[in-house]
């Protein structure tokens, strides 16, 4: 009996041990919920600014309206009184604030401060208001796949403002009034505070002006060419920080179009990120870059840059039978050196430096350029593209990616690599955000760029650049080439393929460039979808390079180069 009634006792010991201690937490915040209400104080949502410090997306005075249908005191008479106020259904108002079933209801969501107080005016018991602000952008549709937008609770849904939501977002705090069992106010009670924490304001890597013009400039390059789509992207290669995103056609942030998610979806996607193509002759540059450094590693397999290229309009691989696209346009072809297939935009040269270099090697290289995995940029919905395992490639298929075919990259996966082919050979993650910081000016966060490998020399960088240079002097990208200052670039025309086949009469064109040539400071890609009339890469694409290339030269007031 002695050792049953111990027994009983320790267990008695434990439970009131549990309550006293252990749960000691919940069951104040329990208590203190069923005797108290809670008014929300808001945090102040971060804010967003370009890389000057330009706002891109703030926040303007706004409130929400609640009531606790407990402590009205004649549902009838409030809702007579806040149907003028709220302009709300008086019926629909007296119904909800005779519900006593639910502790609190919201009345009304992000109103002005005119209504607020006309309600202060009233002394209404039991409906009160909170701070609830309203996200505004001030340059409406600037940026808008990048920025992205909240939703009506004000939490971060898309962009940056979905991906850095956490840091943005703050923590919410309240006004805690003591009240009866039903929720009625207690007489000279002392309400509690409790503070909210205001969300950390990020500074992108974006720059509003460069931005501003890129989207100027591929809106008149998509009205004129009557395109499906129109998308730019702008890099410093030095870093890999992200100067503009362009996506066109786009929306205004203050005016979502929430009620057709379709079109939503559709507007508010970043392709440059989450969308794959077929790079096509663009690709060349990562070709050149492999058989370059295998040459200048000694590799025999590799074509030496003296090497001359048959004048064969054709290759035959596999059966399969890849043409120059000069065979149709001017029905001629000469032997050419790696320079010349370049300014020409050559095909069946590309074919032989695959081939030459191998399945092995290609992909090794391949991998080294990050094709087929993510960037690591800070952004959701990274697409990784798509490539043939190479257990299962053949060499018709090689053959075709040396010169961009049955491969799909991310326009960011080939902005990236074409900056690491150009740069010396540095990949670094590309980066959105430079910086995460308080109201007071304190850096909570700092993104510093972050070299993920190498992939060329500096010799090999040096020697592609001089020849991307002649490409825009004296070949197919003509049309963005800028006196007194050192272009290059390499244009594209790609067939699309629909349900696995050619969708005739369908190209995205396109032209990767940048500038100085001998140390690239903005390199900009440039994608027109579906161009109707002319749509070679050279004459649709180019020239918007082109003009962003002189826009920024203006705008920042760049010297000529030397030499």
């Amino acid at each position: 009996m002695l050792l049953v009634i111990t027994f009983i006792f320790c267990l008695f010991l434990g439970r009131f041990f549990y309550i006293q201690v252990i749960w000691k937490g919940k069951l104040h915040y329990l208590a203190l919920d069923q005797w108290t209400r809670e008014i929300p104080v808001h945090a102040g949502r971060g804010k967003i600014y370009d890389v000057n410090g330009e706002l891109l997306a703030g926040n303007t005075a706004a409130y929400s309206v609640y009531a606790r249908a407990n402590a009205v005191e004649n549902a009838e008479r409030a809702a007579d009184t806040l149907s003028g106020i709220l302009g709300l259904s008086r019926d629909d108002l007296a119904a909800k604030l005779s519900d006593k079933s639910k502790s609190e209801i919201v009345l009304l969501r992000k109103t002005g401060k005119e209504t607020v107080e006309a309600l202060s005016g009233q002394d209404i018991r039991g409906v009160y208001f909170a701070r609830d602000d309203v996200r505004v952008y001030p340059y409406g549709s600037l940026a808008c796949q990048v920025l992205g937008f909240t939703s009506y609770d004000g939490s971060g849904t898309t962009g940056v403002e979905g991906y850095y939501n956490s840091f943005l977002a703050g923590e919410n705090g309240e006004i805690l009034y003591e009240t009866d069992l039903v929720g009625v106010d207690l007489e000279d009670a002392v309400p509690a505070y409790l503070p909210a924490e205001d969300g950390l304001s990020v500074r992108l890597t974006l720059d509003y002006r460069i931005q501003s013009l890129a989207e100027q400039v591929m809106a008149r390059a998509l009205s004129a060419s009557q395109a499906k789509a129109a998308r730019a992207i702008v890099l410093d290669p030095s870093d890999f920080s992200v100067l503009a995103m362009v996506n066109l056609p786009s929306y205004d942030l203050n005016a979502i179009p929430r009620d057709d998610i379709s079109l939503l979806n559709t507007l508010s996607r970043n392709a440059l990120v989450s969308d794959i193509y077929e790079p096509g002759s663009t690709f060349k540059i990562v070709t050149a870059a492999a058989n370059i450094e295998e040459g200048l590693k000694g590799n025999s397999r590799a074509l030496p840059l003296g090497h001359v290229y048959s004048s064969s309009r054709t290759r035959t691989v596999d059966g399969t039978t890849i043409k120059c696209w000069s065979d149709h346009k001017n029905g001629k072809h000469s032997n050419q050196t790696l320079a010349e297939a370049l300014n020409n935009s050559c095909n069946p040269c590309f074919v032989d430096i695959a081939l030459a270099l191998g399945e092995e090697t290609f992909y090794d290289y391949l991998e080294t350029f990050r094709f087929g995995r993510a960037t690591g940029i800070d952004f959701s919905g990274e697409s990784i593209g798509m490539l043939l395992p190479e257990s299962v490639v053949k060499d018709c298929d090689l053959a075709r990616i040396g010169f961009g075919q049955t491969i799909a990259v991310s326009p960011l996966q080939l902005a990236c690599a074409v900056s690491s082919a150009v740069n010396g050979g540095y990949y670094y993650a590309p980066r959105l955000v430079e910086e995460l910081f308080s109201e007071d000016g304190s850096v909570s966060k700092k993104t510093e760029k972050k070299l993920l490998g190498r992939t060329v020399s500096e010799e090999t960088s040096r020697i592609l650049s001089s020849m991307l240079e002649g490409v825009v002097r004296d070949g197919s990208g003509k049309k963005a080439f800028i006196e007194g200052y050192r272009v290059a670039g390499k244009t594209g025309t790609a067939q699309k393929y629909e349900n696995g086949r050619i969708a005739q009469g369908k190209y995205v064109s396109s032209f990767v460039g940048y500038f100085p040539a001998n140390e690239p400071k903005y390199l900009a890609l440039i994608i027109i979808d579906e161009p109707q009339g002319s749509y070679y890469g050279s004459t649709v694409a180019a020239p918007c390079a082109g003009e962003i290339f002189q826009g920024i030269i203006d705008m920042m007031q760049l010297p000529k180069s030397e030499g």
